[in-house]
């Protein structure tokens, strides 16, 4: 993946200046849905929609490939298809927030391994790990809650934007009196930038987004969003034991509870219209 992440790069660093600064654009990546999000999101904008879903893919397969050569991908049974009957259900949501979102070539893969973990690469692609299903034992409505939020953080398109953010910080400084040529200190800027964008936690703000995104997605595809709450308190007493590694880039707070509670007015009549015509 970072090779392929270098090729994306390392032509980009022969930019100007001038280009660098005029290259900067807000654009809106959702949809404000029934939960308001709408932060313009500042942009520099060197990888596009189109890069940034090759790079997923093909990170995608490699996973895969990885899982398949060490025998620990699932490739049936119970609990993908639990997984997959829930993402089904939440996917047929993501067109309140991105119309295009519902065309994304969306996937579900499951991982045998005792890691508490699971993601939403962008495009759609979606993983889980066994290990945070078994050993916080989730109930259908708290895996609802993870994969809502993390497909909210492929909706809202944060990896592309932290991405350009860290190149913008990065690049900023080392163009400020030359341009630079494909050294070992721009292969050096492009290694920034990918720990940056997969290793560190979201903003705040970002997780926040992803929260009540998530939260409004669930809800619309008649999970409880009351699972949400439940999830965070499991993982906040797993926290105690173990950092799980879900925590190291996903901060589970009193605060991050407290405001999914603050949002559960604006989501409860979407669960109940989506539970009733369930029940109808």
């Amino acid at each position: 993946m970072l090779k392929q992440l270098r090729k994306l790069f390392l032509p980009v660093t022969l930019v100007s200046v001038g280009a660098f600064v005029t290259g900067c654009q807000s654009v809106h990546t959702t949809q404000s849905g029934a939960v308001g999000v709408k932060r313009e999101q500042s942009m520099f904008m060197l990888l596009s929609e189109k890069q940034v879903e090759q790079i997923s893919r093909e990170s995608y397969l490699q996973m895969r490939e990885q899982a398949r050569k060490e025998k620990k991908l699932v490739s049936d049974g119970q609990t993908l298809n639990r997984l997959q009957t829930i993402a089904d259900r939440l996917i047929a949501q993501v067109g309140v927030f991105r119309p295009d979102a519902v065309k994304w070539p969306w996937q579900v893969s499951l991982i045998e391994e005792n890691t508490l973990n699971a993601s939403c690469l962008p495009g759609g692609r979606i993983v889980f790990y066994t290990g945070i299903i078994e050993t916080l034992k989730l109930t259908d409505d708290e895996i609802a809650a993870i994969m809502g939020h993390e497909m909210a953080h492929a909706l809202r398109e944060h990896g592309r934007e932290g991405m350009s953010e860290a190149y913008m910080v990065q690049l900023g400084g080392t163009l400020a009196g030359s341009v630079l040529g494909a050294s070992q200190e721009t292969v050096g800027l492009a290694n920034d930038i990918v720990h940056y964008a997969m290793t560190l936690p979201n903003s705040r703000e970002k997780e926040a987004e992803a929260d009540i995104i998530g939260l409004e997605l669930m809800a619309r595809a008649g999970y409880n969003p009351e699972a949400a709450v439940t999830l965070w308190q499991k993982m906040s007493a797993q926290n105690k034991q173990q950092p799980p590694e879900f925590l190291s880039t996903h901060p589970a707070t009193d605060t991050r509870i407290d405001s999914l509670q603050q949002y559960m007015p604006k989501v409860q009549p979407l669960y109940q219209k989506a539970a009733e015509a369930k029940a109808s």
